[in-house]
């Protein structure tokens, strides 16, 4: 059998060339590493399969039914390891700058040095998705990208333009029903912090997303056809990996991961869950910077009074419908079609 990807007229991605929601993409040479497209055929031509996003296991690289929980097991601790390497060299760098250490042994570079050691250390889960796919699953790593084997750039562009609108509103309206009284930072510090954001958030939100909306999602998928148990598992363990706060946090970042997963398998990639993730840490992230205490603040999502949260759940609804809309009338690729 051969594969191809539809919802527009066979297109596959070659190495050069980048994947456009309106933009065709010609076929590739059989050493691509992405399925190979079957020639349009004739009128006895065989029936067609389309394959969603979270099946794409099942059909790209090798599958086993061991295989999506093995890999599982070897993300964990890939990224476990990752994390201890980067803790361990900043102790290192701790001791010999003779860096104060808090009660938990954590080093205590200041506010935004901080910061950025734990968002590197989440992010240590980005190169963990990747080389579970390639050392159990046998596939690239693309497959946990988008239907089209890797990222749709012009779309991701699109939905974080998109996703810059609902994530402001909601800043304001925190803002408004919870306001901060602590002292503003300064300039200098306030630009410094946003620089770190800027930098380092963007793979700290694709790490979780990757792991969450791309792999927890597509493992799951390998048991599950019906996309809508498919996107429950890692909407719960997403809230659950934030803490428990208030239920009314844990509300509304279960509500987030069942917006990202539908989007997810909807629009046939991680482009668009990937694209709020960015915008809202980049955002909360940026405003924490303004205000002394605010990045090293161990509050989260989880922590979010019920104004705020109601409030987030229901931009985060309506931006997941403004998207699938768009997405539609831009027919973008969704699914692969396997040829029989």
């Amino acid at each position: 059998m051969t594969i191809e990807q539809t919802t527009q007229p066979p297109h596959q991605p070659t190495a050069d060339t980048v994947a456009s929601p309106d933009r065709p993409i010609p076929a590739p040479t059989a050493s691509s590493g992405w399925p190979a497209a079957q020639p349009a055929g004739s009128a006895d031509r065989p029936p067609a399969e389309p394959i969603p996003y979270h099946r794409l296991a099942r059909v790209i690289g090798r599958h086993n039914w061991w295989r999506p929980i093995v890999g599982t097991f070897v993300l964990l601790g890939l990224a476990l390891i990752g994390g201890l390497l980067i803790i361990g060299a900043a102790s290192a760098v701790a001791a010999l700058l003779d860096v104060p250490l808090d009660a938990d042994g954590w080093p205590q570079f200041g506010e935004i040095p901080d910061t950025a050691l734990l968002l590197i250390v989440t992010a240590a889960a980005l190169p963990a998705t990747a080389l579970a796919a390639r050392w159990i699953q046998k596939r690239r790593r693309g497959s946990l990208s988008s239907v089209v084997g890797h990222l749709r750039l012009p779309w991701l562009r699109t939905c974080l333009a998109i996703a810059a609108v609902p994530t402001t509103l909601l800043l304001a309206a925190s803002f408004i029903i919870d306001p901060e009284n602590t002292p503003w930072v300064g300039w200098g510090t306030f630009l410094a912090g946003v620089a770190m954001v800027i930098c380092l958030v963007p793979f700290q939100a694709a790490a979780e997303e990757y792991v969450f909306r791309g792999w927890l999602l597509q493992a799951t998928g390998s048991f599950l056809r019906s996309p809508v148990l498919v996107v429950i598992p890692q909407a719960l363990l997403f809230a659950a990996a934030h803490g428990w706060g208030t239920p009314y946090g844990f509300a509304t970042l279960t509500v987030f991961g069942l917006s990202a997963g539908w989007l997810t398998i909807r629009t046939g990639g991680i482009e668009a869950a990937l694209a709020l993730h960015i915008m809202n840490n980049v955002i909360a992230f940026a405003a924490s910077a303004a205000y002394t205490g605010g990045l090293s603040s161990d509050e989260t999502a989880a922590d979010l009074p019920w104004g705020v949260a109601l409030t987030d759940a229901t931009l985060t609804v309506l931006t997941t419908v403004a998207i699938l809309h768009l997405a539609t009338r831009r027919n973008l690729t969704t699914h692969l079609t396997i040829l029989r």
